[in-house]
């Protein structure tokens, strides 16, 4: 077991870290974790995404978050007491891929739900661990590895650093501006943004003419495929998109203009599929925070950063936000952009969203 839990020896099976930028790195393993491939994170061993693995693969231990090592029971041992502290875990027996997505899944426990016992074992690389997290969050995979699986092949290497510079938002840039006509304004342009290290393209909805003297009213809206295309009823996304677009209309008509920035952060952050596992909890009974931190993510991961500087290249410095959550406010003035006013953006619910609204009014500070 001694040799699963330390650093993995430079060039055996992995890539080495050469002239490779961070921000290359880091983006390469943001590819690999999606392909299933296994990551060298230096000082620490080898690390195998549960989710996307592949093959005849087995680990001694697990590294998973410490939310999930809450709900397996494991919170009472000092190696996993630690809050948002990754864990460093081992069963009874190894973990075959089948048996480790049993343990990382938590929309699977009912279907699944003897497990253990687990040990928490002491975990000697943190830093790192919290960069595999991370990065299995940025990838939009479930956020847990196998330690040092036998047979996992080739690894990309990168350093814990590196997470840092692929998220850096200083990078954006615009890529192309069009004429856009909306059902809202037909005389909308729209400006997409790109990032060397993304794949993720964002784009800005202009509405009305842009005057540097008024502050434009600004929505940002993180994509929705299940509330803004498919219509869904659980969350309030597609009307509130809507709404947004036709109040920028109206301040168009009035003499002042509006943006929309949509933003690709999936989830609030989490990606497609873990938002759908969330749903899944919710079917069991769950609210929205509480499915979260049972998947071993966080209820909010978006990406202000990112869209402080689609603000700043458009010379937007102070907006009128429409919001009703202030911490949104916040996390936007934190990065250098002048909230003049909050403008309420609030919508009638419906049976399926009631809960999903009330639980952003309680549990998360909404304005509702």
């Amino acid at each position: 077991m001694g040799q699963a839990l330390g650093p993995r020896p430079a060039g055996d099976g992995v890539h080495a870290l050469s002239e490779r930028s961070p921000s290359r790195r880091a983006a390469q393993a943001v590819d690999a974790l999606r392909h299933g491939w296994p990551l060298a994170i230096e000082g620490a061993p080898l690390l195998q995404p549960v989710e996307t693995a592949f093959g005849d693969l087995a680990g001694e231990a697990m590294l998973i978050s410490a939310s999930r090592a809450a709900t397996l029971k494991l919170a009472n041992q000092i190696e996993a007491a630690v809050p948002r502290q990754p864990v460093l875990m081992r069963g009874a027996e190894a973990f075959d891929l089948p048996a480790a997505l049993a343990v990382a899944d938590p929309a699977l426990d009912m279907a699944n739900p003897l497990k253990g016992p687990f040990k928490a074992l002491p975990l000697a690389w943190e830093e790192q661990a919290r960069a595999a997290l991370e990065l299995a969050r940025m990838a939009g995979v479930l956020p847990a590895f196998l330690v040092d699986p036998q047979g996992a092949g080739e690894a990309v290497a990168l350093t814990a650093e590196d997470v840092a510079a692929y998220a850096d938002a200083g990078r954006l840039q615009v890529a192309s501006r069009a004429r856009l006509p909306v059902t809202a304004a037909e005389d909308a342009r729209i400006v997409a943004f790109r990032s060397p290290d993304d794949t993720r393209e964002h784009v800005a909805l202009v509405i009305g003419e842009q005057a540097s003297d008024r502050p434009p009213l600004v929505r940002l809206h993180s994509e929705c495929l299940t509330g803004d295309i498919l219509g869904s009823l659980k969350c309030d996304c597609g009307p509130q998109l809507d709404a947004a677009l036709h109040a920028m209309a109206d301040e168009a008509a009035k003499g002042g203009w509006g943006v929309l920035l949509y933003l690709r952060q999936e989830g609030r952050g989490i990606g497609l599929i873990n938002k759908l596992r969330a749903y899944r909890l919710q079917d069991q009974g769950f609210d929205t925070v509480d499915a979260n931190t049972r998947l071993g993510l966080p209820d909010e991961a978006r990406d202000f950063p990112t869209a402080a500087r689609m603000l700043a290249l458009l010379g937007v410095k102070a907006i009128r936000l429409m919001t009703n959550n202030p911490a949104k406010v916040a996390a936007l003035e934190a990065e250098g952009v002048t909230v003049a006013e909050r403008v309420p953006h609030a919508l009638p619910d419906n049976p399926h969203n009631a809960r999903y609204l009330a639980t952003k009014r309680d549990r998360s500070g909404h304005i509702l």
